[in-house]
């Protein structure tokens, strides 16, 4: 009955038949090749975040081993400077001088005691600054990879034709199918 409400031969039939039939098979075919891939992407970027994500830790991980180390040793140097200071003041009053000019002997030499503390105060101000701009580096680093990331596995799942785009596609086949099975002589 189907065979005659479509006006065709038994051999037309059989033609019309075998072309929806690898039609659909190669459009359900298709859409699985296109679901694997983006499922690998999915797998691939998967890793590539976890890959971003160690790759971040590990810059600011090196940022703070850096930004510590300046630290000590500008603490360090802040030290020395300090029993440095403390040395000239013991050298300039056992030098046994008085009178005015010792205590301006000893008034410059904690002047240039706490110019020296407030440069290197200024110094770890600056490099506090610094290491807060490569922190927010490193974020904004690892935020465009997981974005470029998450726009590839996108692309790739935007790629797999949907049921509905399958269905139509073998439908369109079945068409072109019917209308050359139609052709076919006699």
């Amino acid at each position: 009955m189907c065979v005659a409400a479509l006006g065709l031969t038994g051999t037309q039939m059989g033609f019309f038949a075998a072309g929806l039939a690898l039609n659909a098979v190669n459009s359900f075919a298709q859409r699985a090749a296109a679901k694997d891939a983006a499922d690998q992407t999915f797998q691939q970027g998967q890793l590539a975040n976890k890959s971003a994500e160690d790759d971040k830790r590990q810059k600011q991980l090196a940022l703070a081993e850096k930004k510590a180390e300046e630290e000590a040793a500008a603490k360090q140097n802040v030290f020395a400077k300090n029993i440095e200071t403390l040395k000239a003041n013991r050298a300039i009053v056992a030098s046994e001088r008085s009178g005015t000019t010792i205590g301006l002997l000893l008034m410059d030499q904690d002047r240039q005691g706490a110019n020296y503390q407030e440069s290197i105060r200024q110094s770890l101000e600056s490099m506090q600054r610094q290491y807060a701009f490569n922190i927010q580096s490193t974020e904004a680093q690892y935020m465009n990879r997981r974005n470029e990331i998450q726009s590839s596995i996108n692309k790739a799942y935007n790629k797999v034709p949907t049921l509905g785009q399958t269905l139509l596609s073998i439908g369109s086949g079945a068409l072109s199918s019917y209308s050359s099975a139609a052709r076919l002589p006699v």
